[in-house]
């Protein structure tokens, strides 16, 4: 049986390798799971302490998706096991959230260069393994989202540190939509830096391999060696749905009031650009639980630190664990496929004040340490 991560080095000049890390579960579009976690963290630590690897590389195997977010079947299994416990009894929940953000926040703060190919879906937990990378890449390929909206949750792995940074107020209107972009709108946003034709990756990595790298201790060197190589290749694009209607989502989204905000989104379900026209349908049969839950978020974490940004969503994302809401939607899209999840919070009207900071309780027990608490 092969493993759920391929490792291997590449020789390159001077005696320096490049590591590659490819996910290797294209039957489920690489969706990330506990293992894969561990077995990334593990190899990522020893590469990091190995000065002949100069650049890391992660990539998804398949040809379809870099990672279409998390293995959600685990999970659904462990909140029906764990439906009359406490949100902290729920050891598998712990243990995914916990391992996956931490090897996210890792990637973040690694002290060499990651490169990202972003080639296919790069949803969820995809998007909290990129982000912190310090070379992303998209193709002509690349279909990029966070659309936790859709299965009750809430963008995390880092997203409310990421969406916060995105320009204008383009972050809320995806985190409300889970509106998909392709590489023009990944590069208008910066939640990527390259864009090259897919049919180029095989020919970018040989460049790689050839290139004359610094020691490990010349970090921002062979940051440049690698940009160098990926610009000779890359190519602009006319502008995506998100940049065209920048200023228009910009206009919208700048009420706080979330009840008049939602109705002014979904109001768009029929709108003339079918780019927008979607991202609203998908608004309109998402949980309105996650929709204020999400506005929620990025209005607390605005001027949060990412470790503190991974250790709140930890909690929170514990606590949907625990309510419902996130299990129902994993039923309704993954499970039964009846893509007819039966909210309990049927309106943003109907989502309290009280329902929200439930989610933002503690739910580490006392005497024990949070697991996130050494970022």
């Amino acid at each position: 049986m092969s493993s759920v991560v391929l490792f291997e080095t590449i020789n390159a000049s001077n005696g320096f390798k490049i590591a590659v890390a490819t996910l290797n579960q294209p039957q489920v579009l690489n969706g990330f799971s506990v293992e894969m976690a561990q077995l990334l963290q593990e190899k990522m630590t020893e590469w990091e302490q190995d000065s002949s690897v100069v650049a890391i590389i992660l990539q998804g195997a398949g040809g379809k998706a870099f990672c279409a977010g998390g293995d959600l079947h685990a999970l659904y299994k462990s909140m029906l096991q764990n439906q009359e416990g406490g949100v902290w009894q729920n050891q598998v929940a712990r243990d995914f959230f916990s391992q996956e953000y931490r090897l996210d926040y890792h990637i973040h703060v690694y002290s060499k260069p990651v490169v990202c190919y972003g080639d296919g879906i790069v949803m969820g937990g995809g998007m909290g393994l990129m982000m912190g990378a310090s070379h992303r890449i998209v193709t002509e390929t690349t279909r990029m989202a966070m659309p936790e909206i859709s299965i009750g949750l809430f963008p995390d792995v880092g997203g409310s540190w990421m969406l916060n940074r995105l320009p204008g107020l383009t972050g809320r209107f995806l985190a409300a939509t889970g509106a998909q972009i392709g590489a023009n709108d990944a590069l208008f946003t910066h939640m990527a830096n390259f864009n090259i034709k897919r049919e180029s990756w095989a020919q970018i990595i040989q460049e790689l391999t050839q290139a004359e790298w610094f020691p490990t201790t010349k970090r921002h060197q062979n940051d440049d060696l690698i940009s160098a190589v990926l610009h000779n290749h890359s190519y602009s694009t006319e502008k995506g749905p998100l940049e065209t209607n920048y200023a228009f989502i910009n206009k919208l989204c700048q009420t706080n009031d979330l009840e008049k905000l939602y109705g002014m989104l979904v109001s768009l379900a029929n709108h003339e650009d079918p780019w927008l026209s979607r991202a609203a349908q998908t608004l309109q049969k998402g949980s309105p639980l996650s929709f204020v839950l999400a506005m929620d978020l990025l209005e607390k974490t605005k001027h949060s630190s990412l470790a503190d940004v991974f250790r709140l969503e930890f909690n929170v994302a514990m606590h949907a664990a625990q309510l419902g809401e996130f299990q129902e939607g994993i039923r309704a899209l993954l499970i039964d496929k009846d893509k007819q999840p039966d909210w309990k919070f049927k309106s943003v009207a109907d989502v309290s004040s009280d329902a929200i900071d439930y989610f933002f309780e503690d739910p580490v027990p006392e005497g024990e340490e949070h697991p996130l608490a050494n970022l």
